[in-house]
């Protein structure tokens, strides 16, 4: 029976403390019992926090910790949770975690972060060289504080030998499930994810992103050519002829777009069309062709795989996910 230790701290979300804690408590239980055999627990659950105090989660709830840092013997995985409270904040005020963690790392034992925890990993250096990944949310902070992390926002979950991180914040019962599977099996975690009543093996972020479509710039020719973009954008059109409409040549207009936005206009229109298509499959029951022609696409077969791409579903599985209910 392998001992899990949640690593609490002030401003942690509740339910990747408590969530984390009650799936893996219950792995070999609830199945077996909807089932009718023995129960038989596969891991043991423990809190910690820094001083073996109770920690104060972002909503306000109180949870009891079982040990502090310090005491913590024989575990097989740490689990340091999302932080949900400002996340400068939360690093500066743990200091005793972030060194917990490097002594940890020495002793390669497993340590899974999830969401903003990973930030705690970053922090302690132990992410330096590896893959990891974090909330999509807040990559670029991530990537701007520690560029020598090879991070990887679209992955939901990253492992790095004795390293894992999880991405977005109820990530942590991707995290759980893979974990149960590393020590247990896949029948027991996926026993476990029937039990529980969720989806298992979700393998990317990409669908619950937020497209970046360009960022601030003064370039007014930029600015001026991606607001006609986005009025037009279900036209078709070649780059050439964009050129020539603002009186630049396509060269000039590809470096002032890379200058400006970092891609180049042809990949800023895939990016508006995709965005106008995702919304079109959340808010309309338009077939996926009719969707296509919509955003200024006409061949189906490049469309979906460009879509898969940006998305990581294809469209009929992005508006089985996330459509109003008509």
């Amino acid at each position: 029976m392998q001992q899990v230790v949640i690593l609490g701290f002030d401003g942690a979300l509740a339910s990747a403390i408590t969530g984390v804690a009650d799936l893996f408590a219950m792995a070999g239980v609830s199945w077996n019992r909807i089932q009718q055999q023995h129960v038989q627990r596969r891991f043991t659950v423990k809190v910690a926090s820094p001083d073996g105090q109770a920690v104060r989660c972002i909503n306000g709830l109180e949870l009891q910790a079982h040990c502090a840092y310090h005491e913590i013997k024989n575990a097989d995985i740490l689990v340091v949770p999302t932080i949900a409270a400002p996340i400068l904040e939360v690093l500066e005020q743990n200091r005793s975690l972030i060194e917990f963690l490097k002594t940890a790392h020495t002793q390669a034992i497993l340590i899974a972060g999830n969401c903003t925890g990973n930030f705690f990993l970053a922090e302690a250096g132990i992410l330096d060289d590896r893959v990891a990944t974090t909330h999509w949310g807040f990559q670029d902070m991530f990537r701007l504080r520690y560029p020598q992390v090879k991070l990887n926002a679209d992955l939901m979950i990253s492992r790095d030998q004795h390293i894992y991180c999880a991405g977005g914040g109820l990530a942590w019962f991707d995290l759980g499930l893979h974990l149960i599977e590393r020590f247990h099996g896949f029948e027991v975690a996926m026993q476990s994810a029937k039990s529980f009543v969720i989806d298992y093996r979700r393998d990317s972020q990409l669908s619950y992103s937020l497209l970046k479509i360009g960022k601030p710039h003064q370039d007014e020719l930029v600015q001026k050519v991606q607001d006609w973009l986005q009025q037009n954008f279900d036209r078709n059109f070649v780059l050439d002829e964009l050129a020539d409409q603002f009186n630049v040549t396509t060269r000039t207009l590809i470096r002032r777009f890379k200058q400006a936005l970092d891609v180049p206009p042809n990949q800023y229109l895939q990016a508006i069309r995709i965005e106008a298509a995702r919304k079109r499959l959340e808010e309309t029951d338009q077939a996926v062709d009719l969707v296509m022609q919509h955003v200024g696409y006409q061949d189906p077969s490049s469309f979906r795989r460009l879509f898969h791409r940006k998305t990581g579903l294809t469209p009929l599985e992005y508006r089985r996910r996330f459509s109003q209910r008509f």
